[in-house]
């Protein structure tokens, strides 16, 4: 299989459909590609019903295109990471991984222009992180929630208002930033780093102002990170986190317990802001983002400091610090759908806690003058008599 034939069969798979986010190849399934978070099979001539082993571990090897290093973590871990670039067409993420002997691909489109936060509409506190001169910035969710969309339009505020010399960790590049009023030095693991620590530890000597990590994957990556954070680097990173207080925890759990009163001290002094984002289905199609929203405190520094408590919780701090610009995601999510962005079922299904965000519905419906109730009429039953 020729590039030629590669790129051919990857711009039928993007042009197949608007919104897509990304292609499957996956043996004993037809091409697939994922428009609006929902996979859709790709009709190609000639017709390619259900992809063979064969097939799959073919368009594999040519996107590896006999780089060595990347074959020998394929076959010793069991998947590796690349990017691949069709012509000035689109850029991909990819991964290739084995599952019982046989290789699916998955290949994640990267947009080419940088979006700026107004046009992905932020919240007002994304504009004060990139004021921020130190400590660090975590924007949490799950694969596809959209953190490297959100962290790119970040660095691209600092990139037009900042002078500084900015370095980034990537695996692999995705959004690829001009010079503009900073300086960029852009690092990719496996051509320019071989580890996230060794990437890390270089940057600290490459005198950087601000340093992106693509993920805090282990507990050396975090201590090199809390160690740039205390000596003046402002260090923007993701996690696959759920939440802000799950942020945290997860962070502490990389670490032994007789480490962890030295590494929450270290937390409290270096995190500024707690980002975790969800992607929701919206009307009209497409998705729109739902954030939560936790900055640094006095109450936010005691809770890392000691922990969680009933009446002292990450949740509850958040919600009592509308004035610093925080929000939960069932208020955001609740914002949503007063602003019409989203339906009734989609915020109960995707709210934390269910109750909260049921409310809030019903008195938005009842603002509007909708029926918030199943009930359709209530009757005194004039039968019923009680004992004497």
């Amino acid at each position: 299989m020729k590039k030629q034939q590669i790129d051919y069969i990857l711009s039928k798979m993007l042009d197949f459909r608007g919104n897509v986010s990304d292609l499957n190849i996956t043996p004993g399934k037809p091409l697939q590609v994922e428009s609006s978070g929902e996979l859709v099979g790709v009709e190609m001539e000639p017709e390619l019903k259900v992809l063979t082993p064969f097939q799959t571990e073919i368009f594999a090897l040519n996107l590896i295109n006999n780089n060595r290093k990347l074959t020998e973590t394929l076959v010793r871990e069991g998947s590796c990471d690349l990017s691949y670039q069709l012509g000035g067409k689109a850029r991909f993420r990819v991964n290739i991984f084995s599952r019982s002997g046989k290789y699916s691909i998955v290949l994640r489109k990267l947009e080419t222009k940088i979006p700026t936060m107004e046009k992905l509409n932020l919240p007002r506190p994304f504009h004060n992180m990139a004021e921020e001169k130190n400590g660090i910035i975590f924007v949490t969710g799950s694969t596809g929630s959209g953190k490297s969309t959100s962290l790119a339009a970040l660095l691209d505020k600092i990139n037009e208002t900042k002078s500084v010399h900015v370095i980034t960790l990537e695996d692999p590049i995705e959004y690829q930033h001009p010079q503009k009023k900073s300086t960029f030095n852009q690092r990719e693991l496996g051509a320019d780093f071989d580890t996230f620590p060794t990437g890390l530890r270089a940057a600290l000597r490459q005198a950087p102002k601000v340093i992106l990590v693509g993920e805090m994957r282990d507990r050396e990556t975090v201590e090199i990170g809390l160690a740039a954070a205390e000596t003046g680097h402002l260090v923007l990173s993701t996690l696959h986190t759920i939440d802000a207080g799950q942020t945290i925890n997860r962070i502490l759990g990389m670490f032994h317990t007789e480490e962890e009163k030295q590494i929450r001290i270290r937390l409290a002094d270096t995190v500024k802001w707690v980002i975790a984002q969800r992607l929701l289905p919206k009307i009209g199609g497409g998705r729109v983002a739902a954030f939560e929203i936790m900055g640094t405190n006095l109450r936010v520094k005691d809770c890392i400091l000691n922990g969680e408590s009933e009446g002292k919780t990450y949740n509850s701090i958040i919600s009592a610090g509308k004035s610093q610009g925080m929000i939960t995601f069932d208020e955001y999510i609740i914002s949503l759908f007063e602003k019409g962005d989203i339906t009734e079922d989609t915020a109960s299904s995707y709210a934390s806690r269910k109750d909260i965000v049921g409310r809030g519905l019903d008195s938005i419906k009842s603002a509007r003058g909708e029926i918030t109730t199943n009930i359709n009429s209530l009757e005194i039953d004039h039968g019923y008599k009680g004992k004497e």
